[in-house]
């Protein structure tokens, strides 16, 4: 397994209303500055163990998709997402962790983590720099996932 990036950020908004928003993939597009859109595919409505959906991605001119499945569908705790490429080529694993934030007395307020594992192999490093362009994949992501969380703060502190 790759080297794990996460970023956590804390959102005055209850586990259940932050879960509720990262677990809408279709909405991802409003979070994420490189997700343009993610469809459900199969049949899928919503986040289970299971469901597949394809994700469509963006950097300046280059686009490409990707096709993910949830892995884990924790109601108000965790969601987790494997990501794969052209021929089922491994790129990686993408999560949200909900927590109370704070010492956990209140249920109005969460500690929501966004992480990421490099699930790449030697030939989706490389496909990856071509398809992205991006070469320090760690850090861009991090930037990524703080530019996400603080957009589902905005949406979720608003109600």
């Amino acid at each position: 397994m790759g080297a794990r990036e996460e970023v956590s950020i804390d959102i005055a908004a209850s586990p259940a209303t932050v879960y509720g928003l990262v677990s809408d993939l279709p909405r991802m597009g409003e979070w994420s500055p490189e997700c343009v859109k993610c469809e459900w595919q199969g049949g899928a409505t919503t986040a289970a163990p299971g469901a597949k959906f394809k994700g469509h991605n963006r950097i300046g001119a280059r686009r490409w998709s990707t096709t993910g499945h949830i892995v884990t569908a924790d109601a108000g705790h965790e969601l987790a997402f494997e990501v794969t490429s052209v021929g089922g080529l491994k790129v990686a694993k993408w999560g949200y962790v909900i927590e109370p934030a704070g010492d956990g007395s209140s249920s109005s307020s969460s500690k929501v983590t966004e992480y990421t594992e490099d699930q790449r192999g030697a030939i989706m490093h490389v496909l990856g720099l071509l398809a992205t362009g991006v070469r320090d994949r760690g850090g861009h992501n991090r930037e990524g996932m703080q530019a996400t969380l603080e957009r589902i703060k905005v949406v979720a502190e608003k109600g």
